[in-house]
């Protein structure tokens, strides 16, 4: 299934994407797509039901973050080895581990808005990982069971803030609209292979960035597993995965964003993204 939230910002309804890309609506089954409704049970209840008898919602209508109420926005940095290279870092022996603001999340289409004093505002297309069930101490042969599914992220930053401002990237990482979530949260029975998933990023039509899943340093599994050994993921958490080279920083000269780009991202099976940026 592939769920998504529609209509204005704090007002959005629940949907499943129906026949011919139409938008069905959930709301007299589920009253949001949050941690509270991704469960194994109730995602298995929803793919009883018949999409075509659902109600259809209009196809112009906004598209919201696909998750809300996102407890914990966890990132993992550098876990592609060409994106470490090209920033001039090594491969970390371990998952690098840092949080997101969660009050970065935006829909997958809403304005980027370039933070007040930033040059550095930088672009990064991500796998998410949409936890299902709560998680602790998770063995990796299980870790799979644990996820409800995936979506899209831009996991944008900013890099004078994350590199040259003291203390953690947090900061560099966590200004408004910095983290588009979407279209979908696509259940993971869809995705065969979480580690084969094709993922380009372009600038004003322009390719940046062009990967695949396959060539992260720390698969999906074991990320879900590793982060449960340090804490406990609640159903609705979101870890963001890493990215693959093609970044601003990594540009020779640097090349950030400016007000009046336009970033399109996608991820085999996961859905596209489109925004426009603006001064914040």
């Amino acid at each position: 299934m592939k769920l998504l939230r529609v209509g204005p910002v704090g007002h959005e309804k629940p949907a499943i994407l129906g026949p011919n890309g139409s938008y069905r609506d959930l709301s007299a089954h589920i009253d949001d797509i949050n941690g509270a409704n991704i469960d194994d049970e109730t995602l298995q209840r929803l793919r009883g039901l018949d999409i075509a008898t659902l109600p259809e919602l209009p196809k112009d209508q906004r598209i919201g973050a696909c998750v809300s109420g996102v407890g914990k926005f966890i990132c993992i940095g550098l876990n592609y080895a060409d994106h470490a290279a090209e920033s001039g870092l090594d491969v970390p022996s371990e998952p690098v581990m840092f949080m997101k603001a969660t009050s970065a999340i935006v829909g997958p289409d809403d304005d980027v808005e370039i933070p007040r004093g930033s040059q550095k505002s930088d672009w990064e297309v991500e796998l998410g990982v949409v936890i299902g069930r709560d998680a602790k101490y998770v063995d990796e042969k299980d870790a799979l069971d644990y996820v409800a599914g995936y979506c899209v992220i831009n996991d944008l930053s900013e890099r004078e803030f994350q590199l040259e401002r003291e203390g953690q990237w947090v900061k560099g990482k966590s200004a408004d609209t910095f983290g588009p979530i979407g279209p979908y949260l696509v259940t993971r029975d869809e995705i065969e292979d979480p580690q084969n998933l094709a993922m380009h990023l372009d600038v004003n039509g322009k390719r940046m960035q062009t990967g695949n899943s396959k060539t992260m340093v720390y698969g999906v599994a074991h990320l879900v597993s590793y982060v449960s050994q340090f804490m406990s993921l609640q159903s609705g958490d979101i870890i963001s995965t890493g990215t693959p080279p093609g970044v601003g920083l990594g540009m020779k000269p640097p090349t950030y964003l400016k007000p009046g780009d336009v970033m399109e991202l996608e991820i085999e099976g996961l859905g596209q993204q489109r925004q426009n940026v603006i001064q914040g």
